[in-house]
């Protein structure tokens, strides 16, 4: 899986809550090198997980996705990107690449899975560029207004 030119590169912004109908759940927020942002609905222990990697803080006991980069290290296994590249009822669906010794070998995972293993290693995260533009809020939309702007 290498990037094609259907694909963008985006970095997570931050893993933040939004408000659902009344209920908060944690979303991860991906950005362009544009600035338009795209949120990806995520499970608490994934928010977690990705979080902490963000904060660069240690857990007192590995998370399940250090413990998945621990294994993947001792097996001399890294991960080299990420691709998130359908949406299907509402679900993104994405593909893990991790490689050894110039093989490549690809795994079908959830986006936050894949986000959380990614940050890990440093690796890319690409999205196909249509899944993003049709998904994607405009940042001043999900911001809202700040001090010293007005509003009409």
């Amino acid at each position: 899986m290498s990037p094609t030119t259907n694909t963008k590169q985006v970095t997570i912004k931050g893993v933040f809550m939004i408000n659902i109908v009344g209920r908060s759940v944690p979303a991860v927020m991906l950005e362009d090198e544009e600035g338009s942002l795209m949120p990806i609905h995520i499970g608490n222990s994934e928010a977690i997980s990705i979080n902490s990697v963000l904060r660069k803080e240690t857990m007192p006991r590995p998370m399940t996705h250090d413990l998945m980069i621990s294994m993947l290290e001792r097996l001399n296994l890294r991960v080299e990107s990420v691709l998130i590249d359908e949406k299907i009822d509402n679900i993104y669906y994405a593909r893990l690449r991790i490689s050894k010794e110039g093989t490549d070998m690809e795994f079908d995972a959830r986006p936050s899975d894949c986000i959380a293993m990614a940050l890990r290693h440093n690796a890319p995260i690409f999205i196909n560029e249509d899944l993003f533009r049709s998904d994607s809020i405009n940042k001043d939309s999900f911001l809202g207004p700040r001090p010293g702007n007005d509003v009409d």
